[in-house]
């Protein structure tokens, strides 16, 4: 299976890096493919969007008429990760008029919550389905409520992992951790071979099919 990396800034190598891990060392059927063009979008059976600079990711995916593709992928059962920057573009709320949310899961974000780069740290988080797992924070978003999104692990009382049906959301960077379980996670997810959320799936963005 061809699984995407939108490609225009942000964590990208290291997302694509363990997508090729994934294949080469466990031999999952994988095919990593950056993606940089509606062709390219329409190739993939699921997406991630890396952290980045949120406003540089969007202002680039609705340059190269991707937005509103990934929408309507995503409405259709295409599943999606949004790490970071790609949490903010994928929730229902992104609270910032420079970045519209694409309203596939159910979240209102506040950007950069957690401070400066200088402010970066890291901490074990217990993700339902996963275990324990490093979650890595860098000038991360928080995460000011969950609607109908199902919560997968908190930090301090705040949610950092949310689902809502084929969707995945994360404040921390999983790509930098060197553990790959949250990518196979994603990946079980295309085959619905794994856990699928049963958090209602609601679709916020208006004008969409």
């Amino acid at each position: 299976m061809k699984v995407g990396v939108i490609g225009f800034q942000g964590d990208v190598a290291e997302h694509m890096e363990f997508l090729y891990k994934l294949k080469d060392e466990k031999k999952r059927d994988v095919d990593p493919v950056l993606v940089k063009s509606r062709r390219m979008l329409s190739e993939v059976s699921a997406l991630i969007i890396p952290g980045g600079e949120s406003t540089t990711i969007y202002r680039l995916i609705k340059e190269y008429e991707i937005y509103w593709d990934v929408v309507r992928r995503a409405k259709n059962g295409m599943p999606v990760m949004g790490t970071c920057a790609g949490l903010i573009i994928v929730s229902k709320d992104s609270q910032d008029p420079r970045v519209r949310g694409m309203g596939l899961i159910d979240v209102v974000i506040k950007r950069n919550a957690y401070g400066r780069q200088a402010n970066s740290f890291y901490d074990t988080l217990k993700i339902k389905g996963i275990g324990n797992f490093v979650g890595i924070f860098i000038r991360a978003p928080v995460i000011e409520s969950a609607s109908n999104a199902e919560v997968l692990a908190t930090y301090e009382g705040q949610p950092v992992m949310v689902m809502n049906q084929y969707v995945l959301g994360l404040t921390f960077h999983p790509e930098l951790s060197g553990d790959t379980r949250i990518h196979e996670y994603f990946l079980s997810m295309v085959g619905r071979e794994g856990y699928v959320s049963t958090g209602s799936r609601e679709w916020y963005v208006s004008g969409v099919a």
